[in-house]
């Protein structure tokens, strides 16, 4: 579904709720989601896995937002956390943690004794280390901590190298040749319980070929471990799948599963997915606006309120987001003319630009909508030159919900403090 659309004046629109409106009740810059954009993500996949025993874990370090992960629960996901305090945002959002899975290449102790408090569903180990500390912790405990381990097939994802997580060269995963002895190691350690195998290869991924091809390598190790009679509960094929951002042919939730199912049909073990992206980022926009228009000799600059410390992206993997005005107009009585805008921040950095070279008619006051926002925006903002976080708001039909004020300054440095003074 398309997260925005015109009414009759051409003013932009989720759902039942016209965006200048929310700009005039939330302010700029302020991160907007639809309720009903991520339940038709969500529903993507369990309609592609009907008759399947399988689970979709929300990949939670995409959008952390209490009133996302709410939406999620309420859907009857599983979640996908990487930190402690993931977890405690998803207990805190009503998630059950028996359908949590943690990974994660550096959990701390504190971590581990959290989640095993909370009974989560399973431990994605990374290391020999790591496994190790787990069951460590989990005898201090006096519990058996339940576990897979995420296996790094070495397959190339053909996708943004800082978003590859699947070859020999990552920080993540046990090394596929190392797996079997690991697997060997954790059956003998007294307070570990094998349940599964885990696989994540990276994302924003557009063609399945790669994960299905992972997928197979993982099977082979599945069938070996069987065959050493260490039988497996569930396999987690990880997550990925790549959205929209420009002209992207992006695949739908069935499209991209096709060929995973295809590798691992007729498995007995349960099915867990963990995507992130796919469910979120087309499910929400970054809405600011315009606060000086600057002609240069050789490039138009807009610059608005939103920056690179709200949306990283574009400075951090040259990304692209399309952005598009709120109305169709300039601020005044007449259409601004049309010219090619460099889309830029107040940030006191050369790399603090939203998007190059856009051709837009924009006047001072413009509200902008930056899409495809709803994943690693929010989730990656900083307060870098002491500018407090966007707000965000949560559509659902005509309603809206602030799901996170916008902060003030004061709360910035509320846990400084100056030194004595004599």
């Amino acid at each position: 579904m398309s997260l925005v659309h015109r009414d009759g004046g051409g003013a932009l629109h989720i759902e039942d709720v016209a965006l200048d409106a929310v700009a005039r009740q939330f302010g700029t810059p302020c991160y907007v989601y639809s309720r009903a954009a991520l339940t038709a993500a969500y529903d993507g996949y369990r309609q592609a896995l009907a008759g399947r025993d399988a689970l979709v874990c929300y990949a939670v370090k995409a959008n952390s937002n209490l009133g996302i992960l709410d939406v999620f629960a309420r859907l009857g996901a599983g979640f996908d956390i990487v930190s402690g305090g993931e977890l405690a945002r998803v207990l805190a959002a009503g998630g059950d943690p028996a359908r949590v899975v943690f990974s994660g290449v550096g959990k701390s102790r504190a971590e581990m004794r959290a989640a095993l408090a909370a009974g989560i569903l399973c431990f994605n180990v990374e290391s020999a280390a790591e496994l190790e500390t787990l069951d460590d912790v989990a005898g201090s405990l006096g519990k058996r901590a339940p576990i897979s381990l995420r296996v790094n097939p070495n397959v190339d994802p053909k996708t943004h190298p800082y978003i590859s997580t699947g070859l020999k060269s990552a920080k993540f995963g046990i090394p596929f040749e190392e797996a079997l002895p690991l697997y060997r190691r954790a059956r003998d350690l007294p307070h570990l319980e094998i349940r599964g195998i885990d696989c994540h290869i990276g994302s924003q991924l557009l063609d399945p070929a790669p994960a299905a091809e992972a997928a197979a390598k993982i099977l082979g190790l599945v069938d070996a471990l069987a065959g050493e009679g260490i039988a497996l509960s569930h396999i987690d094929v990880g997550g990925g799948m790549g959205i929209r951002y420009r002209d992207e042919a992006a695949p739908t939730a069935s499209e991209y599963l096709a060929p995973l199912l295809a590798v691992l049909a007729g498995r007995k073990e349960k099915l867990l997915f963990e995507p992130g992206r796919s469910l979120v980022g087309n499910a929400g926009l970054l809405l600011t606006r315009v606060e000086v228009i600057k002609h240069g000799a050789e490039k138009n600059f807009a610059v608005v309120d939103a920056a690179m410390n709200d949306l990283a992206r574009p400075a951090l993997y040259e990304a692209w987001h399309d952005i598009v005005p709120v109305k169709k107009v300039g601020a005044g009585d007449t259409a601004a003319e049309t010219r090619r805008y460099e889309i830029v921040g107040p940030i006191c950095e050369s790399g603090d630009f939203l998007g190059h070279g856009r051709e837009l008619a924009l006047a001072s006051g413009d509200l902008l909508a930056i899409l495809s926002a709803g994943a690693y925006g929010m989730a990656m903002s900083s307060n870098y030159n002491t500018r407090p976080r966007a707000a965000e708001v949560l559509v659902d039909g005509a309603t809206t919900h602030l799901v996170r004020r916008r902060e003030e300054v004061a709360q910035l440095f509320a846990l400084e403090s100056v030194l004595p003074r004599p």
